[in-house]
């Protein structure tokens, strides 16, 4: 009795012994897997991980619809709301502070002699009509534009998300609405002063002294000098850049895909910005920067000795041609009072 059930024993434990002593078995795994957890392998690929972006089948037709997650909306994003914010705010910052170091270095830019109240004129009431089009519908955008990139810093801690997201959302819809105005308004100024603002003889030297800014002497200048026709070249140039990507953004109907439209909106966002940093710039000096000059696109007229001190040339041929009215005839023709050249004292 004791012997069987020793053998019995022994019996039960010889199994046990054979998996301990043997050498392991191969892992094997289902037909078609390569791994214990073929899930995160897959979700590695979905989240485009690898080197490659993986482009699935979908019964849904149309671009990138094969893409289940895309990865590269992460870094464009990060890259949004990080960097092109930060430096954003940093260039509108710099413009405002170089305006306002320039102002208390050189002040406004006066009329030797002041302004004599003999007027000529400089633009057609079409001309201005086009300018203040473009200028109108230019800062509509500018503005809606920043409240969308950098609105969320700025406004929600003055009138809190709520508010907030309905002017984004109400600047979102008019700024799509009146994008294609800008390209029709951008147009149209083209083909309005293009004539005017080919670069010609002279021009150089008037960079080279930065407009009268740099050294002593008068500058001579045309009809347009070339910081006016830079400036009318950049509007133009980079405004095409800005009215193509938007339309890009608003009008995904060209083929394009995600990739694609990130790269617009940054494209689209940098232009914009530096057509927005730059205009600080000339609405200041055409405003309260440059003495006279205002003028010519309220009225259409500007002082002779405006036009003398800025555009010599172009003075001079209104001189040689007889263009020059008296104080009296542009009192009548804009009914507006002027200065008396003579004693100082205004006329109306």
């Amino acid at each position: 009795m004791k012997i069987q059930t020793l053998l019995l024993l022994l019996c039960m434990m010889l199994p046990q012994f054979s998996q301990a002593d043997g050498p392991p078995k191969k892992q094997t795994y289902p037909e078609g897997l390569l791994s214990l957890n073929p899930g995160g392998e897959l979700w590695s690929d979905i989240r485009q991980r690898g080197d490659s972006v993986l482009d699935g089948t979908s019964q849904v037709k149309g671009v990138d619809s094969g893409i289940l997650i895309n990865a590269s909306g992460v870094e464009w994003a990060n890259f949004r709301v990080n960097e092109l914010t930060t430096y954003s705010s940093i260039a509108l910052a710099a413009v405002f502070v170089l305006i306002f170091l320039f102002f208390l270095i050189r002040g406004k830019v006066g009329i030797e002699g002041g302004l004599s109240g003999r007027m000529v004129k400089r633009f057609t009431d079409y001309e201005r009509i086009v300018h203040w089009t473009l200028a109108v519908v230019f800062l509509f955008l500018a503005i809606t534009g920043l409240i969308l990139l950098l609105g969320r810093p700025l406004l929600i801690p003055l009138f809190g998300k709520e508010v907030f997201s309905l002017l984004a959302s109400a600047s979102k819809e008019s700024h799509n609405l009146v994008g294609p105005l800008f390209l029709v308004s951008l147009l149209m100024m083209l083909f309005s002063f293009v004539r005017r603002n080919i670069y010609e003889k002279g021009d150089l030297t008037w960079l080279l002294k930065g407009g009268g800014f740099i050294g002593d002497g008068h500058v001579s200048g045309g009809f347009f000098n070339m910081g006016e026709k830079t400036w009318y070249w950049i509007v133009i140039l980079i405004g095409l850049v800005v009215s193509v990507t938007g339309l890009i953004l608003v009008m995904p109907i060209f083929g394009q895909g995600r990739i694609i439209m990130e790269i617009v909106h940054v494209i689209h966002v940098i232009c914009a910005l530096a057509l927005i940093v730059v205009s600080i710039g000339h609405m200041y000096m055409g405003s309260v920067g440059t003495e006279g000059t205002l003028e010519g696109m309220k009225t259409g007229y500007v002082d002779i000795n405006w036009a003398d001190a800025h555009h010599d040339r172009w003075g001079k041929e209104c001189h040689e041609k007889d263009l020059i009215i008296s104080a009296e005839e542009y009192d009548k023709l804009v009914g507006t009072s002027s200065v008396n050249e003579a004693d100082g004292s205004k006329t109306t």
